[in-house]
């Protein structure tokens, strides 16, 4: 018999964390904890307003399946007793750790993923003035981060990617809009970004407009991230996106998240790797994921003032792992 313990944290951030949907001092998460046998297995989420989840109706679903998940439902069961979702990526990361801790291995051999002892990732700037963007990326820099993104809204796109490009000309650059943009406009701006040399534009238009993106002609690739969750989603891209943004949150765990990397290659998508605010326990669930990802963007637990323990070794623009293997 199992038993499961789940509960709200909030871990306050250093800096401001700045989208065009708004601004966050916080990472609010869910964690899940189930204990088997002496052996405790432990997941996280980050419940997404976005997507009409909040901490209470996270654990509410929590709560709805515990007589399942005590009575030794695993994670194919889980799949049919949640939609995907933060909700189910809690629980769903839990059984992973706990059979993980049950048999001894780690999370690569558990998906039979040869491990990496170094994950090169991006550092994301959030939305600010030019110069300070500006200020932000020569930061980073200086700290040895080789990738950025750049979160935009739908105001002074070309004074800060012309200050950033300016300030770091040998940086790679992707940019994230948050769905702030409208297909009016948008081939200039693709044609912008691609003269400053950026490699990647992410859900540039709202879920759900995609059919503007159907036949639209655009000179860098363009990834999908509020429009992808599952692998059910995949048809619905062909011919508007070159790239799906795979996050946990979204799938309702790494189990659903392996169904849809794979089927998303299958179909000639590239990956990319990305996470929410959250602590080292969210990024973890992820790792595997990340060998073969175009892009990885797991830089969430480096907004907050202090990490879980124990944390990953973050250093700016990669993950160290090589002491945790």
């Amino acid at each position: 018999m199992r038993s499961v313990r789940f509960y709200p944290e909030a871990w306050p951030l250093h800096t401001a964390f700045v989208i065009s949907r708004g601004s966050r001092t916080e990472a609010r998460v869910v964690a899940v904890e189930i204990e088997e046998n002496g052996v405790r297995g432990v997941g996280e989420c980050t419940p997404y307003p976005r997507y009409g989840e909040s901490e209470a109706s996270v654990m509410a679903q929590i709560a709805s399946v515990l007589p399942a998940i005590e009575q030794g439902a695993d994670r194919a069961a889980l799949q049919h007793l949640l939609p995907a979702g933060a909700a189910r990526n809690a629980l769903d990361s839990a059984l992973w750790n706990l059979e993980s801790q049950l048999t001894a291995q780690t999370l690569w051999q558990l998906t039979g993923i040869a491990p990496l002892s170094c994950i090169s990732m991006a550092q994301t700037l959030s939305v600010d003035t030019p110069e300070a963007m500006a200020q932000a990326a020569i930061g980073h820099q200086k700290n040895g981060a080789t990738l950025l993104k750049i979160k935009l809204d739908d105001h002074l796109i070309t004074e800060r990617m012309v200050a950033i490009r300016s300030a770091v000309p040998h940086v790679t650059l992707i940019v994230d809009a948050n769905e702030s943009w409208q297909s009016e406009g948008l081939a200039a701006r693709c044609q912008l970004l691609a003269d400053l040399g950026v490699m990647m534009l992410e859900q540039p238009l709202p879920a759900g407009q995609d059919d503007s993106l159907e036949n639209f002609i655009h000179p860098l690739p363009i990834c999908a991230d509020e429009s992808c969750h599952t692998a059910d989603d995949l048809p619905g891209l062909k011919g508007r996106y070159e790239m799906v943004n795979i996050k946990l949150d979204k799938t309702g765990g790494l189990t659903g998240a392996l169904i849809l990397a794979q089927q998303a290659r299958e179909q000639g998508f590239d990956i990319m790797l990305g996470c929410m605010l959250c602590t080292s326990r969210a990024v973890r669930a992820v790792l595997p994921l990340t060998v073969g990802a175009k892009f990885i963007d797991l830089d969430g637990p480096t907004w907050l003032a202090q990490d879980v323990e124990p944390a990953l070794a973050f250093h700016c623009g990669v993950i160290d792992l090589s002491a945790s293997q």
